[in-house]
């Protein structure tokens, strides 16, 4: 299958993605310049982290407005696989793909850690390589990281079961302390009520080989060609 890796002026992790896609799960895949206007020919797309614009504004803000945003909303509607990581995830929820919205991180700094997540479904196009309630490590790196939603959209997402994943600690539990940026319900993932549009804070393409001291962000990837080409692993 062909992944787009979406790349805006200041995105900055385009290149893991990449190397990820193409060298590690052995993919087709190419960059989409921001200007482009179309993303056909594509299966799945990424929009990766970094600092779109260098952050004015806000996270995203003016990313979501870039010439290739219609397209990419137009190819989630339709059905297409989108991967939003961190910068990427903030876009997308400007772009109203995704719902609630990022605050500064509660401790007011940038986080650069790794951090534990547990994987609530594995019935999903992007978690269908892991275990339920499998404890995955992978890292963070924002200043604004800190979800939040109203109480009605966190019903929604809690009843849909939107939360793909969630901050933990090494024992699965979404305690205070586990939680790195004040999240709401130590939200570290979610996904659209169409489960095709996943954003996530944390770094899968940055613990995607053994060489960089862990491989668990690979499942995701391997989770959508899986989906795509119709290999069912349950």
């Amino acid at each position: 299958m062909k992944f787009g890796v979406v790349v805006f002026p200041g995105s900055n992790c385009d290149a893991d993605c990449y190397h990820v896609i193409r060298n590690v799960a052995q993919q087709d895949v190419e960059y989409i310049w921001h200007q482009q206007h179309d993303v056909k020919g594509f299966d799945a797309l990424v929009l990766p982290g970094g600092f779109s614009y260098g952050d004015y504004l806000r996270t995203g803000a003016i990313a979501r407005f870039s010439p290739v945003m219609p397209a990419v909303i137009e190819f989630a509607r339709r059905g297409g696989p989108v991967i939003g990581i961190c910068n990427g995830f903030q876009i997308l929820l400007e772009a109203g793909l995704l719902p609630g919205a990022m605050l500064r991180n509660r401790s007011l700094t940038f986080i650069c850690e790794t951090v534990n997540l547990r994987v609530n479904r594995t019935d999903t196009m992007f978690t269908n390589r892991y275990a339920k309630d499998q404890i995955l490590q992978i890292p963070i790196a924002h200043g604004e990281g800190n979800y939040y939603c109203d109480n009605d959209t966190l019903k929604r997402l809690q009843d849909n079961q939107q939360i793909l994943f969630t901050y933990c600690d090494s024992e699965g539990r979404e305690t205070e302390e586990a939680n790195p940026n004040g999240s709401v319900a130590n939200i570290a993932g979610i996904i659209n009520e169409q489960g095709n549009v996943l954003g996530m804070m944390p770094h899968p393409e940055r613990c995607s080989e053994p060489i960089l001291g862990g491989s668990d962000g690979l499942g995701i990837f391997l989770s959508v060609i899986d989906w795509c080409q119709g290999v069912s692993r349950k």
